[in-house]
């Protein structure tokens, strides 16, 4: 079974890395790109590690697709090893065996093998904390190597995604829940390993300390706890009508079932309370939020490796007893599968000629950013003829402005050090794209230059009187008007339609703004 399994991996980690550079860039990862190439203690919104990562990668591949994410399919490679091992340390190699097949056919866990984003990295630390805490209590009383371990695994997936903190919360639930383990409060290993996980965060506390605790600010927005208390009950419909579609409907269904099993057996088996207790809270937890907000559907992705390993214990013996349970196991691996290889040969399939709408790929997002880049070149040069000045690039939104950085065949900035394409200016901190030089940017100007008579403003903007060119895929009849504050006056110049394969795909509007003035502070 073993040399099945590695067979299997290793086949499918090769088949991974053979796609993986094949296509575009999506947005977030052409965002993350530009963040490693300004590495940094910790960024707006997440810690430096996957910044880190993709620094790494795109040093020893270079700075292309492949470049950006052939970490992703060693990291699916391990976090399949890890889910095996605890599987079969926990029940036996068969659980092992069927807990990685089930994860393979798991849409959100194939895409994550495909691409790099925080999920993979997060997904993997949380899964080698899940294994090495265990380890951990099987040593017990005897102190081991493996709390430290626990403690880094969980301190290295909060600098990729502080999600992964819910891991301490689990570790806490698991060693009250189990009285055989609650001696464990007297002992040091948990208190090392919390210390550990926590003492991980320090470059992200000092940054934020530098900046005024932003990211604070920045989950408590993604939470919905910025504003006063609300309910909406359709919230977490939308919330679960999510899950169903990222980890195929059928599987969804059976794992909520095991769960609602697991928690029922919760105090007499240990094992199950190892495996619920690093399920139960992160889902509770954002679960409890969609009653304001529905949030993402990745954002309980680690949380699904334990329910994932119980769910196939949970199945096995329910197989073992009814010939429907063994047809809906069949059913639902044969969807989930069918799921994850449609969304990845949805491209090629278009290149032979199969209609495919893009109106119906969930990873149409990703798709078409290469030609999108090349009609707005094709844009700035036509308006850069038309006015006689070169116009500087802003997007809408930070993740066209991210691909546009990527896919531009002129990525020369305005500026030395500043981004390609900008987003509108804004006394609001936004995104990462708030810490990086733009063109409201006023630098040191020589004393020469200076106002005796102001003040605030000693300085100047290269940018005075130069002309924008604003790009959006929305569907505006206008520029922002945080955007036109600062511009004397703004034309529509049209839109372009970006298609492939002979179907649309995305509109792109643009407009020209002209005589660009710094706004009153």
């Amino acid at each position: 079974m073993k040399l099945r399994l590695a067979i299997f991996l290793a086949v499918l980690t090769v088949i991974r890395l053979a796609i993986c550079g094949a296509n575009e860039l999506s947005p977030d990862e052409a965002y993350y790109y530009m963040w490693s190439q300004r590495p940094d203690l910790s960024y707006y919104s997440k810690g430096p590690g996957v910044a880190m990562a993709i620094l790494a990668s795109t040093k020893l591949f270079g700075a292309t697709e492949f470049g950006v994410r052939c970490f992703s399919p060693f990291l699916a490679l391990g976090t399949s090893l890890i889910v095996f091992a605890l599987a079969k340390r926990l029940y036996n190699e068969k659980t092992g065996l069927w807990a990685v097949l089930l994860i393979q056919c798991i849409p959100i866990f194939n895409a994550g093998s495909l691409v790099m984003t925080i999920d993979p990295l997060s997904i993997f630390f949380w899964s080698a904390g899940v294994l090495t805490f265990w380890l951990a209590l099987e040593k017990s009383p005897k102190f081991s190597l493996w709390w430290i371990a626990t403690g880094f695994a969980v301190g290295l997936g909060a600098l990729c995604k502080y999600t992964n903190l819910a891991a301490i919360l689990s570790m806490i639930a698991v060693l009250f829940l189990v009285p055989a383990w609650r001696s464990e409060w007297k002992r040091p290993g948990i208190y090392i390993a919390i210390a550990i996980g926590l003492l991980c965060l320090t470059p992200p506390v000092v940054w934020n300390a530098q900046h005024n605790w932003i990211t604070f600010g920045h989950l408590s927005e993604r939470g919905g706890l910025d504003s006063g208390f609300a309910f909406h009950p359709l919230q977490p419909l939308e919330f679960l009508a999510a899950h169903l579609g990222v980890y195929s409907p059928l599987i969804f269904g059976m794992l909520i079932v095991s769960l609602f099993t697991g928690i029922r057996g919760i105090q007499t088996n240990r094992k199950t309370a190892f495996l619920i207790a690093f399920a139960v809270p992160l889902i509770a937890l954002y679960f409890g939020l969609s009653f304001k907000e529905a949030g993402e559907a990745n954002w309980t992705a680690p949380a699904m490796v334990t329910l994932a390993i119980f769910g196939v214990h949970d199945w096995l013996r329910r197989c073992q007893k009814s010939a429907w349970a063994n047809k809906l196991v069949f059913a639902a691996l044969a969807l989930g599968a069918l799921i994850s290889v449609a969304l990845i040969i949805s491209e090629p399939l278009r290149t032979i000629g199969v209609k495919w709408p893009y109106a119906w790929d969930p990873g149409a997002r990703l798709r078409g950013w290469k030609e999108t880049g090349k009609v707005v070149d094709e844009v700035r040069k036509e308006v850069e003829a038309k006015t006689g000045a070169p116009v500087f690039l802003i997007a809408n939104k930070y993740q066209v402005a991210a691909s546009l950085a990527w896919y531009l065949p002129d990525k020369t900035p305005a500026e030395l050090g500043h981004p390609p394409v900008y987003i509108p200016e804004s006394q609001v901190i936004q995104n990462q794209f708030s810490f990086w030089p733009s063109y409201d940017l006023f630098e040191e100007a020589p004393p020469s230059q200076l106002d005796p008579f102001n003040t605030e403003q000693q300085g100047v903007n290269k940018f005075v009187g130069r002309n924008a060119l604003y790009v959006t895929d929305r569907a505006e009849g206008k520029p922002a008007s945080s955007l036109m504050r600062g511009f004397a006056r703004w034309e529509y110049v049209g839109s372009r339609q970006i298609s492939l394969h002979g179907m649309p795909l995305r509109e792109i509007r643009f407009f020209v703004c002209y005589d660009y003035q710094t706004l009153p502070l």
